[in-house]
C-alpha cells in the first residue's frame, strides 16, 4: 500500500502537536516534514514531550518545504492566505486550520476580522471543514478549511433545528465555557499562573469571531441571528457550549430525539447524550479529552417553547486536529475513523 506523504506547517503549537500525534499512528500516512521557525533543527519532542521515542522528526523551515500529497497548515490567522500560492505549489491538497478561508463572503470576513482578506483567489475552492455538514463536498476535495472550535460545538448542536426551520426569528443566545489551551501556547499576563488560577474570565462577551461561522452555516432561508459569548474557566482542554433557542412550534422531547436521529444517527463522532441517571446525564468535556467526539444533549423547558441545547468537544481534537484528520480521511477515501479511534478517559 502506497502511503500518502503529508507535512505539517507550524507543528510546534498545541494543535500541530495533536495533528502529529494522530498522524504518527495513521497507517496510510507518511509524515514527510514538520516546520517551526522558532525551533528550527530541534526534535519534535522538544515541544511535544509526549512523543519522546515515538518519532525522530526534526523541525525544518517553512522555506524548505518539499512537495508532498497533503499540507496541514497550523499557522496564525492571516499567514495561510498571504502565502497560499507558495503552499499550493508544494501539495495537491491543503487542509488549513486557521480562519483564513472559513468565511465564504469577503464582506463578512472583514466585518468580523477587522481587515481585508489577503487573498481570495482560492476561496471558492475551499470546503468548510465540518465533515458532518459537508461530507459530500469533501470527497476528493483539494482544499479544506477546518472550522473554529467554538463554532463547531455550536453549529453541530443547532444545525438540525435551523435546517428544518424550527427556530423562531429571535436571537439565539449561546455561551461557551472553554479551556485555556484555546488561547494557544504563547505566553501573556492573562495566562500567567497567579493571574489565571481560580479565575472565571469572560474574555469575549461580544464580537467573538467564531460567530461569523455560526451565522454562515446556520443561515438558510434568511440570515440567522446568533449572539455568542465565550468564558475561559479553569480547564485546559474542552468546550462546553450552552445555547438557548425558541421553537416555532412546541415540540415534545421525543420529537427532538427524532430530529437528531434524522441528521446524526449514522454519524460516528456525534453522540446524543441525555440520560436519566448518573452524574454524566448531559455532555461534559472532561470525558472527551483526546477524542474526536461531539456530545450533544438538550432539555426542553416545560413552561415555554425554549430548548436548552448543550454540546461538548475537545477544542484541540473535534475543534481542530481531529476534525482535520477526519476531513483528510474523507477526502482521500479512507475510513474516516482512521487514527481517531481513541475513546477518551473517565478519570484523569
Amino acid at each position: 500500500m502506497t502511503k500518502l506523504k503529508v507535512s505539517i506547517v507550524g507543528c510546534s503549537g498545541y494543535v500541530g502537536g495533536e495533528l502529529l500525534r494522530l498522524l504518527l499512528f495513521h497507517d496510510q500516512v507518511e509524515i514527510q516534514q514538520i516546520t517551526s521557525e522558532r525551533f528550527l533543527g530541534k526534535p519534535a519532542s522538544r515541544t511535544h514531550p509526549n512523543l519522546r521515542g515515538i518519532t525522530k522528526l526534526n523541525y525544518t523551515s517553512i522555506n524548505d518545504l518539499e512537495k508532498c500529497d497533503t499540507l496541514f497548515l497550523c499557522l496564525p490567522h492571516g499567514v495561510s492566505s498571504s502565502s497560499i500560492n507558495y503552499f499550493a505549489s508544494k501539495a495537491s491538497q491543503i487542509i488549513d486550520l486557521s480562519s483564513d478561508f472559513r468565511i465564504c463572503d469577503d464582506t463578512l470576513y472583514e466585518k468580523w476580522y477587522g481587515k481585508k482578506r489577503k487573498s481570495s483567489k482560492y476561496l471558492e475552492n475551499f470546503v468548510y471543514g465540518i465533515p458532518e455538514l459537508h461530507r459530500d463536498k469533501m470527497v476528493n476535495a483539494s482544499y479544506i478549511s477546518s472550522a473554529g472550535c467554538n463554532a463547531t460545538a455550536v453549529i453541530l448542536a443547532l444545525y438540525p433545528f435551523f435546517k428544518e426551520d424550527l427556530v423562531e426569528k429571535l436571537p439565539v443566545i449561546s455561551e461557551a465555557k472553554v479551556g485555556t489551551s484555546e488561547g494557544g501556547n504563547k505566553f501573556s499576563m492573562a495566562t500567567h499562573h497567579p493571574e489565571r488560577t481560580g479565575s472565571i474570565r469572560s474574555y469575549m462577551p461580544v464580537l467573538h469571531r467564531h460567530t461569523a461561522e455560526m451565522v454562515q452555516e446556520l443561515s438558510f432561508n434568511s440570515t440567522s441571528k446568533i449572539h455568542f459569548s465565550a468564558t475561559a474557566i479553569q480547564m485546559v482542554r474542552g468546550v462546553l457550549a450552552t445555547s438557548h433557542i425558541f421553537l416555532k412550534r412546541d415540540l415534545e422531547e421525543r420529537d427532538i430525539w427524532s430530529l437528531y436521529r434524522k441528521y446524526y444517527l449514522d454519524e460516528r463522532f456525534i453522540r446524543i447524550v441525555k440520560e436519566r441517571q448518573g452524574i454524566y446525564r448531559l455532555p461534559d468535556p472532561k470525558i472527551l479529552i483526546g477524542t474526536n467526539y461531539c456530545d450533544i444533549g438538550f432539555v426542553k423547558d416545560p413552561n415555554s417553547n425554549r430548548v436548552v441545547v448543550i454540546s461538548a468537544i475537545d477544542n484541540l481534537m473535534k475543534g481542530a486536529a481531529g476534525q482535520a484528520v477526519q476531513a483528510f480521511n474523507i477526502s482521500n477515501n479512507i475510513d474516516e475513523i482512521k487514527a481517531l479511534e481513541f475513546p477518551g478517559f473517565h478519570i484523569i
